[in-house]
């Protein structure tokens, strides 16, 4: 134990000198023709979309390369009131779970859709790190279109990776727990009897991307962190790494990291696929939220399942197979050819990797060194490939290009490494600025990576921005690795706390069907309003629905009266323009939820209880045109029992209603 502290304890002093100065070949890090390279002139468009997970913000972010501009804030975990994400009526029931309405979460992780192994810009999936959840973002609309939660699952950071057709998505447990049909009122210390995983095989639709859970694999009580798919001639296999296989519940820093060696798991999901439909799946009560904005009705729908199939690995002896790695491993990255598995140790000094090939043969011939809780632990020497030796201080994530190299961020250090996947041989190295995290290459999770660039997401900034009190921006580094040298070309700040991110060539994505307009004959939202002359308020009980419309550069109806205290009002606001980018905000004096953001040709609801008699001014949020400023109206609210009616008008002065008496 007293090895372990003065281990981190010397780990700590290394992290510290690193962050609180600027390495000595900062200023000669970048070229002089840097500028050129990540110039993009005024009105013309970047080569790739890159989408940036949010981390604690809880939304996804997309940028452009090689500019660096930010382009959009897509929420998806948390509530938006700049767009009304989880405030209007429509959105609220995409952040319905199990818990009840969760308006915030923790986005880490990021996956584009593929077909054959190759991105095909339909769809993005994003995770939910601290109540388990998956969503999927339409690339039509940058929209998120469909939130599942996991059940059985406690923290979700090993998620969401994709298979090569985007058969699944998957995700892996990061705390593993009592499993939700079991007793969960246990001992903390019970851990090694009570606490189990659960990696969530999640399929998708390939004609509208609509998720749905598969099954479970319930693995030993350990962690999971990244993981990788295979792909060409590993595909239908997934490598993830497993860490704490001490099974510590507490102080995991220390206990965690006893072991020389943890795991990285080996899953053939192919023969779990065989297993499930051969009806060996057990059906598991639990109760978890599915929930889907529809685009047609313009409304979210939340769905309560209560089962889903589970395989135990530990009765299926040819599903799962571990292979010993450096201990608290992070990156499990699988090469373009589906042969190599790169697997990064944090505490170690060398990147082992393992070969496809030489794990199928070590299974055919039992080369196993025992066995973990019943599951065979494949011999070292017997899977691995080869060492990457001395290639810097605490290794965590791998990307690729397409000329056989792959580029290893390193967080102690604060740098990327090249090295050749075939040779093991360090080819360049670069500073980072710093305690840089993930990488990013454009489709370098895929068969077939961009190349162009690669991108740093860093932790720690320091001193590389003007100062904004005790913090400060997160940051992404963009290196052109177009030669045979790195080159550090722009850096830039991003939306906090960037984790992992994925690009994709800007075409692929832009030409594929992308909406510009709803359009309002296609609008099949039950509170629609066709045109100003259908605009109407409609009493229903102590329910009052405004059907409105907004239009360059009113509201109809503007005057609104008759509403009364204890009444409910929804004001259904139709965004009649079939312009292009000429959305309209919708808010009125004392909500206590949000605005609204209404898109050309859609429909939104915004739930309205007034606390107050009186009179309540409401205008457009979004600047829509020169007199945007008059897009404005009233609402009188009258005394509860008040004989004053329901009344509306646009453009003329209604007839004079006596005061509330």
């Amino acid at each position: 134990m007293k090895k372990s502290f003065l281990y981190f304890a010397a780990i700590t002093v290394i992290v510290a000198s690193i962050i609180s100065c600027k390495p000595k070949n900062a200023t000669s890090s970048t070229g002089a023709d840097a500028a050129a390279k990540a110039y993009v002139a005024p009105g013309k468009y970047d080569e790739f979309y890159n989408f940036v997970s949010g981390g604690f913000s809880g939304q996804m972010s997309v940028y452009g390369l090689p500019s660096g501009r930010l382009f959009r804030c897509i929420p998806v975990f948390s509530v938006d009131p700049e767009k009304g994400w989880g405030y209007s009526e429509e959105t609220k029931p995409m952040l319905n779970t199990s818990h009840g309405f969760v308006p915030w979460d923790d986005l880490h992780h990021i996956e584009l859709s593929q077909t054959k192994g190759e991105q095909n810009g339909k769809w993005a999936f994003a995770n939910a790190n601290n109540t388990p959840r998956l969503a999927r973002i339409d690339l039509k609309t940058f929209r998120t279109a469909e939130i599942i939660e996991l059940p059985n699952s406690g923290g979700n950071h090993s998620s969401p990776y994709g298979t090569e057709n985007s058969e699944y998505i998957v995700a892996g447990t990061r705390f593993s727990v009592p499993g939700d049909n079991d007793n969960g009122d246990v001992p903390i210390n019970s851990y090694k009897q009570n606490f189990k995983g659960h990696i969530s095989f999640v399929s998708v639709s390939p004609e509208n991307g609509e998720m749905k859970i598969a099954f479970q694999l319930r693995t030993p009580g350990i962690n999971f962190d990244l993981a990788r798919a295979g792909k060409g001639k590993s595909h239908g296999w997934f490598f993830f790494s497993c860490y704490n296989t001490e099974q510590a519940n507490s102080l995991l820093e220390v206990n965690a990291s006893q072991k020389d060696k943890d795991f990285i798991m080996a899953v053939n999901w192919k023969k779990a696929e065989e297993y499930i439909k051969a009806g060996k799946g057990k059906k598991t009560p639990v109760k978890y939220v599915h929930n889907v904005f529809n685009e047609s009705t313009q409304t979210a729908t939340s769905t309560i399942m209560n089962e889903v199939l589970v395989l135990d690995i530990a009765e299926f002896k040819d599903i799962c197979y571990f292979i010993p790695c450096p201990k608290s491993p992070h990156g499990c990255d699988v090469d373009p050819t589906g042969e190599y598995i790169v697997a990064s140790g944090k505490l170690a000094a060398l990147i082992p990797v393992f070969s496809y090939d030489k794990i199928q043969k070590a299974i055919a011939d039992k080369a196993y060194d025992g066995d973990y809780q019943g599951i065979p632990v494949i011999k070292y020497e017997a899977a691995l490939y080869g060492e990457v030796k001395k290639p810097g201080l605490g290794p965590l994530h791998t990307e690729f290009d397409a000329k056989g190299n792959a580029y290893t961020s390193f967080f102690v250090s604060s740098e990327i490494v090249k090295w050749n996947v075939k040779d093991l041989k360090i080819l360049d190295r670069v500073p980072t600025f710093y305690s840089v995290g993930h990488l990013c290459v454009p489709g370098g999770n895929t068969v077939k990576p961009w190349g162009k660039y690669l991108i740093a997401y860093n932790k720690i900034t320091k001193d590389r921005y003007l100062p904004t009190g005790p913090e400060l921006t997160q940051s992404a580094q963009l290196y052109d690795i177009s030669g045979d040298k790195m080159q550090m070309i722009l850096d830039f700040p991003t939306i906090g706390e960037p984790h992992y991110a994925q690009a994709a060539p800007a075409d692929l994505i832009r030409n594929n069907g992308q909406l510009k307009i709803y359009k309002i004959a296609d609008n099949k939202n039950p509170y629609k309003t066709n045109g100003e002359a259908e605009s109407k308020v409609v009493r229903e009980g102590n329910k009052v629905h405004v059907y409105m419309t907004a239009i360059r550069s009113h509201f109809a109806p503007d005057n609104i009266e008759g509403v009364k205290m204890g009444d409910e009002v929804y004001f259904h606001v139709t965004n009649l323009e079939q312009d292009w980018d000429v959305p309209h905000g919708f808010a009125i004096k004392g909500a206590n939820n949000g605005e609204l953001l209404i898109m050309p040709g859609e429909t939104c609801t915004l739930k309205w209880t007034p606390d107050k008699v009186g009179i309540f001014p409401m205008y457009c949020t979004d600047f829509c045109s020169a007199l945007h400023q008059e897009m404005q109206g009233y609402v009188r609210v009258s005394p509860a029992g008040s004989k004053v009616p329901i009344q509306f008008s646009l453009g003329a002065t209604a007839p004079a209603t006596p005061a509330a008496k």
